[in-house]
């Protein structure tokens, strides 16, 4: 995944027939003359689609320009979780299902497959990884302990971030319940949620936790796009209008590219005020910190105040739960079962994460 100066994302076009397949599937979703109510529906649980790009120095090559899903968050945590009982599709070989079988047999099963996860911990202001073998290790048994590490950050469990996941969910499989015109193979869920603190917002009648920062600014005066997460760096040149880019092959498969926008600011200040109402006496304090403070003992409280509330009474927290990857995507007359089944126990599984 490359980035655009503009802020999209090029996802470079596969060889056919998976390539053609796929940009056919999101011409066919966006098209301007679409009045398919079920197509129209399912804009709101893709990325935007911006159409093809092609480098003025390599015009042969082909790019889908996407939204961004991760642009807006500050420390996005992100999760691509495979969908389906089979991750192959009905015209593959006898082979291709060997292999694809062979990859994690407990895919029928267990309906999905973890392939890759990036989670911010706020104590180390760091990232924790997981690639697709961390998923394929993962058993009947361990699959809901894998899953929780994602919506963990080092302190406590992010219980606003799965709530909110399971209502994106539900209404995806809502969709698909609706429909019988299309089957999906080898397609993936893309969850992102906000990893900082000082980006989170929670309203709870007498309890306000927010943030003042600035706005960030994606460009640097000379047009040098800033570093994207420690993952990719992209660098743009628009004297002669070429773009290039260096990325990171290792997250190939995530929209991982927010920027990391602090340029001559070091860090932003964190702003936290507290208002407690109890038995009548009102105890309020209101502190002004900076980045430096969050490993010492403010970010242990501030977790206390935000983690532990139970996920029912807070906000919805800031998350993106997009479907993503469509080279297997093909016309049908029945319900997508096989999709079907994985989001009923992917639900069942952060449900249960929750509940626990």
């Amino acid at each position: 995944i490359l980035q655009h100066p503009d802020g999209t994302v090029l996802k470079q076009l596969q060889p056919p027939p998976r390539g053609p397949r796929e940009q056919e599937f999101y011409n066919k979703v966006y098209d301007s003359d679409c009045c398919d109510s079920i197509l129209l529906e399912l804009r709101e649980y893709l990325p935007k689609y911006f159409g093809v790009w092609s480098p003025p120095t390599a015009p042969n090559d082909t790019y889908l320009k996407l939204e961004d899903v991760t642009r807006k968050f500050n420390k996005p945590c992100i999760m691509d979780v495979k969908i389906g009982q089979k991750s192959y599709d009905p015209y593959a070989s006898a082979e291709k299902i060997q292999q694809q079988v062979s990859k994690y047999p407990l895919m029928e099963e267990i309906g999905f497959l973890v392939l890759g996860m990036r989670v911010y911990h706020v104590s180390s202001d760091s990232y924790e990884t997981q690639n697709q073998h961390y998923g394929r290790s993962l058993t009947k048994e361990t699959v809901k302990d894998g899953i929780s590490k994602f919506f963990h950050n080092g302190y406590c469990l992010r219980k606003d971030a799965i709530a909110a996941s399971i209502q994106k969910i539900e209404k995806i499989l809502e969709w698909f319940e609706g429909q019988k015109q299309l089957n999906f193979y080898a397609s993936s869920l893309l969850f992102v949620y906000e990893g900082s603190c000082q980006a989170t917002t929670v309203r709870l009648s007498d309890v306000t936790l927010a943030e003042k920062r600035g706005v960030p600014k994606g460009l640097l005066s000379g047009g040098d796009i800033l570093e994207y997460n420690n993952n990719i760096h992209v660098i743009n040149s628009t004297e002669n209008g070429k773009i290039e880019a260096s990325v990171s092959k290792g997250l190939s498969k995530f929209y991982a590219l927010h920027k990391k926008a602090y340029s001559k600011r070091h860090h932003s200040q964190l702003s936290l005020k507290v208002e407690n109402l109890e038995q009548d006496n009102v105890w309020k304090s209101s502190t002004c910190i900076t980045q430096e403070h969050l490993n010492g003992n403010v970010i242990p409280q501030l977790e206390k105040v935000f983690c532990h509330m139970p996920a029912e009474i807070k906000e919805s927290a800031n998350v993106e739960v997009r479907m993503i990857d469509f080279a297997h995507v093909f016309p049908s007359n029945t319900k997508d079962e096989g999709y079907i089944y994985g989001l009923k126990n992917l639900i069942t599984v952060l449900q249960n994460i929750l509940d626990n």
